[in-house]
């Protein structure tokens, strides 16, 4: 049976055989023992009503088997047999293009060569979930096949709950992960519901479909580390032969080399999982591989007299490293840490002490144990880094969720008041008053074709617009502007594509629109061969409300509410995005953040045309009218200068108030 056939007949007519995990790949921790016995057989009744009654008897003890072995249940039987990549968009049998793009962004985040857990369907952070088992894959992409212009499948937790009927103008899909009632949202709901088979983490862009490999975190964190040298050193110096100490190069964390590379730093990346460490190599994100402390500190003694500019993996745990460069006396210009901290107790952050095999043996056994491993960890990972600070490294949290553990576990991270934490989240310092308030942030599209002519094309495209407007555009945003040239004329060349022929840069509205328009009029005159697909990481300006990461610089008491992420998914919906998501999660943990991402078909019509402008414009806008009402400066500057220039926007502004009028009031 040929590819469009198989895609087509959704679940098989006819039992497959039961296939055995891959050793090839890495797979998921096994996650813990929640489900009490009655749970357990609930989740075997979920899990079969995928499938005909004559297969349940069959099925019900390999089901249960994983379920005892992985603690979750992914049909490893149902995994398809062909090879899971983003084809061409001519590939897929679809009745209508925007679903046969949304099948094409499917595969990609399933790519072995993308995902960080292919098998177990989960894209990247650990648990970042594209679909909780192999049936929904199967049922998803078979209603794509059938779907029509005046239909919508709408996705819950990765379950496709069917197609209903709806128009033109509406969302062909609508995704929802994790939207848990809020006294159901802790770290053991996630284990408890996702064990049960009803409910999944999406992570960010994931289980929305727009994961494009680690280029998108290539480029985010290439400008948090440019901008962080920036803060601390001099004019006349550069980043060459300075160190950039950090941790995690799986999924999003693994891009981190490549970023400190382009910043023109030496970056020194710890990661216990040597698959991973190896895979990075391999894929040539990072440049040596190291798996013994003695060398790693010869090699950077040597790397910093020479003033290189060096990627380093070390295979092992970053806490030895802290805590043998405060010894050996190696100064740490820039630390952070990007493990998955959002996911502390199944995988997203190993102790020290242990092996990576000894943890995950742990932390199936013996959860409670692990999580204390684990607290006591990060209470010494803390204090090797204060050591550092006094000496004089800026130390930022990279948005990981790592100040909000440590502090849970007693670490010496808080700061004088108790409240606030002693170290800054990167879109505090850097992030969101240099670009989230501006409008500035990720812009990413894919190329459907999948040739790399019509990718270099749009590079091209790209940076002829961005030229043009940094011309007229004013003082306030002429760094960001010449920041993200420098990173599109040279895109090509740091070869950044993993999986579909994808690119990112940061723009604001204006700058996302005018793109976005010139590549429709190429796809309309033939330049383009095929559609093209815009979309954006849920790390945005309006996309998330996250109070330790995204909504970080947010000062007017609202960093905790979640109107702002709701607006944006029902906005965008409305305004003419090809599919929408919501999720609970992202990517500071279950409970913490609620965020949401659109996806967007550029077929050269002027439907598209339409929709661009108008959906590009709120999806940014919305964003900078909150910050603006946060009373964030650099946010009214932006908004005032939008309303001058769109006649129809009329935004609430903010009255800003004397400090002497409050002082004695209470």
């Amino acid at each position: 049976m040929d590819f469009k056939a198989q895609i087509q007949m959704g679940i098989p007519t006819e039992l497959p055989p039961k296939k055995e995990r891959s050793s090839a790949v890495s797979h998921a921790p096994n996650r813990k023992q929640i489900l009490s016995k009655e749970e357990k057989q609930l989740a075997i009744r979920n899990a079969l009503r995928y499938f005909p009654a004559d297969w349940h008897a069959v099925l019900a003890p390999e089901f249960a088997e994983e379920l005892q072995t992985y603690g979750r249940i992914y049909m490893y039987r149902f995994q398809p047999s062909y090879k899971m990549h983003a084809r061409a968009i001519s590939d897929y049998p679809a009745q209508t293009s925007h679903a046969a793009a949304i099948m094409l962004m499917i595969q990609n985040n399933l790519d072995s060569a993308v995902a960080q857990h292919p098998q177990e369907l989960i894209t990247y952070g650990g648990n970042g979930a594209v679909f909780q088992n192999w049936a929904q894959y199967l049922l998803t992409m078979q209603y794509l096949s059938e779907m029509t212009d005046e239909q919508t499948l709408h996705i819950y937790s990765g379950h496709p709950m069917g197609l209903f009927p709806s128009s033109k103008e509406a969302p062909r899909v609508v995704v929802t992960n994790g939207m848990m009632i809020p006294n159901y949202s802790k770290q053991d709901d996630w284990e408890k519901y996702n064990a049960l088979g009803v409910t999944q983490y999406g992570q960010m862009t994931a289980g929305s479909y727009m994961y494009i490999g680690p280029q998108g975190i290539v480029h985010g964190t290439a400008i948090t580390v440019m901008n962080a040298f920036r803060k601390v050193l001099n004019a006349d110096e550069n980043p060459n032969g300075k160190i950039f100490l950090t941790a995690g190069l799986g999924g999003m964390s693994g891009a981190q080399p490549k970023a400190g590379n382009i910043a023109g730093c030496i970056t020194i990346c710890a990661e216990v999982n040597p698959l991973a460490a190896k895979k990075r190599y391999e894929q040539g994100w990072v440049d040596e591989l190291i798996n013994d402390l003695d060398i790693l500190i010869t090699r950077t003694k040597e790397a910093t007299s020479k003033n290189e500019i060096i990627s380093l993996a070390f295979i092992g745990n970053v806490v030895d490293v802290w805590e043998r460069f405060y010894k050996e006396d190696i100064f740490i210009h820039l630390g952070s840490d990007q493990t998955s901290l959002h996911n502390p107790w199944a995988g997203g952050y190993y102790p020290v002490g242990l092996t990576f095999e000894e943890s995950n043996e742990l932390m199936n056994q013996d959860p409670d144990a692990f999580k204390i491993k684990v607290q006591d960890s990060l209470r010494r990972h803390a204090d090797a880094i204060n050591q550092h600070t006094e000496k004089g490294t800026y130390f930022f949290d990279y948005g990981n969720a790592f100040l909000l553990e440590a502090s849970r576990a007693g670490a010496d991270v808080m700061a004088e008041n108790k409240i606030d934490f002693k170290y800054p989240s990167y879109v505090q310092d850097i992030l969101g008053p240099m670009c989230f308030d501006y409008g500035f942030g990720p812009f990413r599209w894919v190329c459907s074709s999948g040739k790399i002519e019509d990718l270099q094309k749009t590079d091209a495209i790209a940076l002829r617009v961005l030229k043009e407007i940094k011309k007229e555009a004013p003082p306030e945003i002429q760094q960001q502007l010449s920041d993200n040239i420098k990173w599109i004329a040279e895109a090509e060349q740091n070869k950044l594509v993993v999986g579909s022929k994808a690119r990112i840069l940061y723009a604001d509205a204006e700058g996302r629109a005018k793109i976005a328009l010139a590549f429709n009029e190429a796809i309309e005159n033939g330049e383009l061969s095929a559609p093209v697909i815009l979309g954006r990481d849920h790390h945005d300006v309006s996309g998330t409300d996250s109070p330790y990461r995204e909504t970080s610089n947010i000062y007017d008491g609202s960093k905790f509410t979640a109107d702002m992420a709701i607006h944006n998914v029902i906005g965008d919906s409305f305004r003419g995005a090809t599919w929408v998501s919501i999720h609970n999660g992202g990517g500071v943990g279950w409970g913490e953040v609620t965020n949401g991402g659109f996806g967007m078909v550029l077929d050269g019509s002027k439907d598209a045309e339409r929709k661009l402008k108008n959906m590009l414009f709120y999806d940014v806008n919305n964003g900078i009218s909150r910050r603006s009402w946060a009373r964030n400066p650099e946010a009214m500057f932006a908004i005032k200068r939008e309303m001058e220039r769109t006649e129809n926007l009329k935004v609430t502004f903010p009255t800003l108030v004397e400090d002497n009028i409050l002082e004695n009031l209470f």
